[in-house]
This record gives structure tokens, C-alpha cells and sequence, in this order.
């Protein structure tokens, strides 16, 4: 633990977390199906999308086989992630969807979910962003949908900032599907991105829009606490990554500042245990056991056995969930 200041935001946020969480650290076992990496934002530090002729969609075989191995390994959530509305810019796309028998990506999820749920796995898509009647479809066959806020600063947003070339990251626009999924009571997964060039007075600022959010309509169930990383062949890829005391801090002011019973979640691939245990996080997402993570392949997920082993050195005791908080998997 880092002395100072730091040190004293990080001792409240986890004596926080421990009157509202316990010291357990809860996961949840899933299969991650990147269903397309086409999308048409252009954000400076992403390494999923890919430009036509290198991108892949998943075919209904492909999607089969990977909820398939993902039941068998024991997973219990099938996480769905892609890229926004990418029949909105790429011919290509729309044609292989009309070959598959879909006019929309939206028609894509529903039936790739309904096989899901059919193979016993609960589904969650991240899909950007979605219209009402669009999360209203995805909510017959997910138990729950997920969109990253990021930041709410529209300076990031501007000429030489890493959203200039992503109109679906404009703050008001993830603000409002936001809203929309919250009048809809659609258990919800947001989160923020630390380190792609906001201030520390603009994380805030975006937290509290998230507890804003959450005290509006009770529906989000967790807040992601992500560190940049940087990754070759993007724009950002000699940008410096956030050392352990911003990381530390970011998920402090996320405990502090939003109400207890959100859930504050930061992935254990991207930053070390105790970094995360010391800031106030009471949860590490999704971890697969059959797949990668796709948003960041240079980051392979930890082995349960050595996360539980370190945890327990730790003061925690690790514990399965389901996507839905409240319900403990077997």
C-alpha cells in the first residue's frame, strides 16, 4: 500500500467495501463470443475492431461450438461483445447477415442467445449502442445488457482526443442509452476506462453521472474499473499506461462515490490483485476458462487456483456468481 493521501482514500474505500461486501470476492465463470469485430467507431487505443478484410464474424457453428465448450468447462455466463451497428457502415457485413437469415446484428444476438440459453448458460451482451425497442428484443434471451460509459468528458471527444473518430463515444449519447436501459429496468454493467488522457476532477465527474444513473432507477448492478493498456498497431500504442496508484485511486473515488450496493469490479488480468483488493473492488467480472480476452489478447486471465490461493493470503475468500447480483452459481 502506497503511503500519503492515496493510501488514506484507498483505507476508506476498502473499509467501505468490507461493511457492504464482506471479504468475499466474487467472479463470475463465463464464455466470451466476439460475435464481429467490425464497428464503426474508430477509438485511438482499441485493438478489436478490424478493417474489412481482416475482420471475423462468427458463424452459427463457430457460436455453437464456443457455448458448447464454454457449458462443458462449467461456465455459467456467455458474454456477447462486439462492435457498434456494424451493418451501418459496411456492405460486406449486412450481406453475410442476409446470408445467415438476419437483418440486423440485434437478430444475430436474439438467436445466438436463444441457443445460449437453451445450452443452460445465462447471456450478456455488450453491443454499444442499442435503441429501447433493440434492449427490449435482447432482454427475451439476456439476463442482462452492459455498456461502458468510459468518461462523460467531451474534450476526449474532440479533434486529437481518442474518441474524435467514435461518434458512439460522445458522452451524451452513452448517457442517454444509459438512461433508456434504466427506465427500461434492465440490470445494467457501465463502467469507466482510466488513463486514455482524463483528469482526475473528470473521472469523478463521470462517476457521479453513473450514481446519478443508479440512484434514478436502481437498475446497475456494477461498475467496471478499467485500466488503459496500450496495444500495438493503434494510435495509442506508445500512450503511457496508469500506474498502481492512479489504477488504486480510480477504484477508491468509484467505492466512495457510488452507493453500496453497486458492485465495483476491476479485471485481474489487467493489474495486480492487491492493487485491486487495496482500492475497495469486491469483484473481478468475468473469467473464462476457454477463452481469451478479446478487448485485450496480450492479457491472458489468471488460473483460478492461484487467484484464490492469493486472495486467501489476502483476508478473501473467492465466491462464483451468475451475470444477475443475488444469485451465487454452483
Amino acid at each position: 500500500m502506497l503511503e500519503g493521501p492515496t493510501s488514506r482514500l484507498a483505507r476508506r474505500a476498502s473499509q467501505r467495501r468490507d461493511r457492504a461486501w464482506g471479504r468475499r470476492l466474487t467472479w463470475s465463470p463465463k464464455v466470451f463470443l466476439p460475435l464481429t469485430n467490425l464497428c464503426r467507431n474508430r477509438c485511438d487505443y482499441c485493438a478489436f475492431r478490424q478493417r474489412p478484410g481482416q475482420d471475423h464474424t462468427m458463424l452459427p457453428d463457430e457460436v455453437e461450438a464456443t457455448l458448447q465448450a464454454g457449458r462443458d468447462a462449467g461456465c455459467t455466463e456467455a458474454l456477447f461483445c462486439l462492435g457498434d451497428t456494424p451493418e451501418s457502415m459496411f456492405p460486406h457485413y449486412r450481406a453475410q447477415l442476409d446470408e445467415l437469415g438476419h437483418e440486423s446484428t440485434v437478430d444475430y444476438l436474439v438467436a445466438a442467445g436463444r441457443r445460449a440459453v437453451e445450452l443452460g448458460l445465462q447471456p450478456h451482451t455488450n453491443a454499444g449502442i442499442l435503441s429501447s425497442s433493440d434492449m427490449i428484443r435482447l432482454m427475451e434471451v439476456n439476463v442482462s445488457l452492459g455498456l461502458m460509459l468510459e468518461t462523460t468528458s467531451e474534450r476526449l471527444a474532440e479533434r486529437g482526443g481518442p474518441h474524435a473518430a467514435a461518434p458512439d463515444k460522445n458522452p451524451a449519447v452513452r448517457l442517454r442509452m444509459l438512461e433508456e436501459a434504466g427506465h427500461l429496468g434492465i440490470p445494467f454493467t457501465t463502467g469507466v476506462l482510466v488513463g486514455i488522457g482524463e483528469t482526475e476532477p473528470e473521472l469523478i465527474e463521470t462517476l457521479v453521472a453513473i450514481r446519478e444513473l443508479s440512484r434514478r432507477h436502481g437498475n446497475i448492478q456494477e461498475v467496471i474499473v478499467q485500466p488503459f493498456r496500450a496495444h500495438a498497431g493503434t494510435r495509442m500504442a506508445d500512450w503511457p499506461e496508469p500506474d498502481d496508484q492512479v489504477l488504486l485511486r480510480a477504484i477508491a473515488l468509484a467505492r466512495l462515490i457510488l452507493d453500496d450496493d453497486v458492485s465495483i469490479q476491476s479485471p485481474p488480468n489487467l493489474a495486480g490483485l492487491e492493487v485491486l483488493l487495496d482500492g475497495g473492488c469486491n469483484d473481478l467480472g468475468g473469467i473464462s476458462p476457454v477463452t481469451p480476452d478479446f478487448i485485450n489478447l496480450e492479457h491472458a486471465w489468471p488460473h483460478i487456483a492461484g487467484l484464490e490461493a492469493e486472495a486467501e493470503a489476502l483476508g478473501f475468500r473467492m465466491e462464483r456468481r451468475l451475470p444477475v447480483y443475488g444469485r451465487v452459481a454452483g
